[in-house]
């Protein structure tokens, strides 16, 4: 398991990510917007779902990694600490400009919360963020590798969906809130950015474990 300092700062940086408006948080004001809360949380659900499957695909493939060939894990991890600094580099030179919530046609609950799982599975940048990310908190030496990315992996999904919950159940006025604060998302971005950096830096420059 990673240490307390590490968890800590894991799950601060997972919530700051959460909260930042992004994708999966416009569709889900706009399926709120358009079809009310019970259709907001009901495409909260599946896109939670789909990150359970690149939970368990990078938990899994990371672990056979390891065992495999362990200076390969090695590389992935400082892979992901180098597209963690250009996330965060980007995140800091990036203007934000006024978001706005998708517009969304009513559908049945079943086929949102396919839509919603289908979408998140198969974005490639959800599976290469899970894959740069949670690596960064993980130690062999603490305990099986897949059990600590399975561990990190079900947190940031908690507190992802405990957030995005709270976005579709305010929906009618996060989505004014959203098109017209985009000052309060250009901080945001600068903040995110900061950690990433600051994060991949540490795995880069820091001592080895």
């Amino acid at each position: 398991m990673p240490d307390a300092n590490s968890l800590l700062v894991f799950i601060g940086t997972g919530l700051l990510l959460n909260i930042t408006p992004g994708p999966d948080v416009l569709y889900i004001v706009g399926r709120s917007l358009a079809q009310g809360r019970i259709a907001g949380l009901i495409s909260v659900l599946g896109i939670s779902t789909g990150c359970l499957f690149h939970i368990a695909a990078a938990a899994l493939g990371l672990s056979a990694l390891t065992i495999a060939l362990p200076v390969a894990y090695d590389a992935v991890r400082y892979a992901g600490a180098a597209y963690m600094v250009w996330l965060g580099v980007r995140a800091l030179v990036t203007k934000s400009s006024p978001l706005h919530a998708r517009k969304v046609e009513p559908e049945p609950l079943g086929r949102i919360f396919r839509q919603g799982m289908l979408t998140n599975i198969l974005n490639p940048k959800v599976a290469l963020f899970f894959l740069a990310f949670l690596p960064q908190f993980t130690d062999p030496a603490r305990g099986p590798l897949s059990l600590q990315i399975t561990l990190l992996g079900l947190i940031f999904i908690g507190n992802g969906t405990i957030v995005c919950a709270v976005y579709a159940l305010g929906a009618s006025h996060l989505g004014e809130w959203l098109k017209n604060r985009y000052d309060v998302a250009t901080w945001l971005n600068r903040v995110m950015g900061t950690l990433f950096v600051g994060l991949g830096l540490r795995l880069a420059f820091g001592h080895r474990r």
